[in-house]
């Protein structure tokens, strides 16, 4: 559950396509393109053992690591060949993939179904409560941590509780609770590890609390995993703290994923480098791409490039206020409130400022834009 809350909706821009009309392959297992493996790869190695549902589940997860949606089409395909009528897993995975195109009802059912099969299913418990959080459910969130109690480690299930804490107006309390559950597992998996520390850093952000922030940060790097989330974020924090030279070398370091480039984009703009307009027509160009083929999966991202690149507030709005419809975590607020304030269009902003007031969610960023607003 390494990317319980937050790297589900933030995998990745949509994959690449030219502007021109797309190839149609004639069937579904069509090879169109083999993700460049290196010789004795042990990822490599472990896919060519798995089969169905496990080797669409780890596809999946290679997609939420790496933020190469490639992944997921692979995952797909890998899942046609799955046994639906026996392992609870396939009914999970497949809950996943639909979550990805953003069809949370749809994934919602697959998961229920998936408990039914298996009631300590531990994962699709985890992410139904994960998507009740992007769609601020609090309540229903809730009862899904309370239901991962008696199967899942303390460690989870804190970080479940925690997570909802930290959302309706107890983030003093849901950092210390996770802190202090993280502190007592020093033998947790590297894993989870990272998860806990991410959230920690989240939470701390929203305390407004730099320092600690920054520490979780790098503690969560430190491990060595790769994490298209955490680096994203990570590289949010630094251009919020206004050290966008950072962000490059931050990304170098991790391997440039599609989602990462906004963040690129963006750290070239505030240091002025000539490669600013180059990486900004890159992202409009996949923009466009994902537009004509239907996708509008990262609408906040959009959102973000339509406003702080594009300089098109009206535009951004639009985007954020589509993105709100579904997806209601707080960086989803943080752009529709920006871009609010910069189009001069309260009224657009009054469902976030209602959002943020009923849920009782403490943001030092998000209360700034919404005093101004106000």
């Amino acid at each position: 559950m390494k990317q319980y809350a937050g790297a589900l909706i933030l995998g990745g821009f949509c994959a690449l396509g030219a502007l021109a009309a797309p190839y149609t392959p004639k069937d579904d297992d069509t090879v169109l393109e083999r993700l460049p493996w290196r010789r004795g790869d042990p990822v490599a190695a472990e896919l060519r053992q798995l089969r169905g549902a496990a080797l669409a589940r780890r596809y999946f997860e290679l997609a939420m690591a790496q933020g190469d949606p490639r992944y997921v089409g692979y995952a797909e395909a890998a899942l046609r060949k799955a046994d639906f009528d026996a392992p609870a897993d396939a009914l999970f995975v497949r809950g996943l993939l639909k979550q990805y195109r953003h069809d949370f009802d749809g994934a919602l059912a697959d998961l229920v179904a998936a408990l039914k099969r298996d009631p300590e299913h531990i994962g699709a418990r985890s992410w139904r409560a994960a998507i009740f959080m992007v769609r601020a459910e609090y309540g229903p969130a809730r009862a899904e941590c309370r239901a991962l109690e008696p199967v899942a480690s303390d460690l989870l299930a804190s970080g479940c509780r925690s997570t909802v804490d930290a959302a309706t107006g107890r983030a003093r309390a849901a950092y210390d609770d996770l802190k202090n559950e993280l502190d007592q597992r020093p033998d947790a998996a590297a894993e989870i590890r990272l998860w806990a520390l991410t959230r920690l850093a989240e939470f701390a952000v929203r305390l407004g609390e730099p320092a600690r922030a920054e520490r979780h940060f790098r503690e969560a790097l430190a491990l060595g995993l790769r994490d298209d989330f955490l680096v994203a974020a990570y590289a949010d924090f630094l251009l919020e703290q206004g050290r966008p030279q950072e962000v490059g070398a931050l990304i170098r370091k991790w391997g440039q994923s599609d989602n990462l480039l906004l963040r690129v984009a963006l750290a070239a703009k505030a240091q002025n480098l000539p490669e600013a307009q180059r990486h900004a027509q890159a992202l409009g160009e996949r923009f466009a791409a994902a537009g004509l083929r239907g996708e509008r999966l990262h609408l906040a991202e959009e959102a973000r490039y339509l406003l702080e690149l594009k300089g098109d507030p009206k535009a951004a709005l639009a985007a954020a206020t589509e993105n709100w419809k579904s997806q209601r975590e707080p960086r989803d607020a943080a752009v529709l409130l920006e871009a609010a304030l910069a189009a001069g269009d309260r009224k657009a902003a009054a469902p976030v400022l209602r959002w943020l007031e009923e849920s009782g969610l403490e943001d030092a960023r998000l209360r700034r834009i919404a005093a101004r607003l106000k």
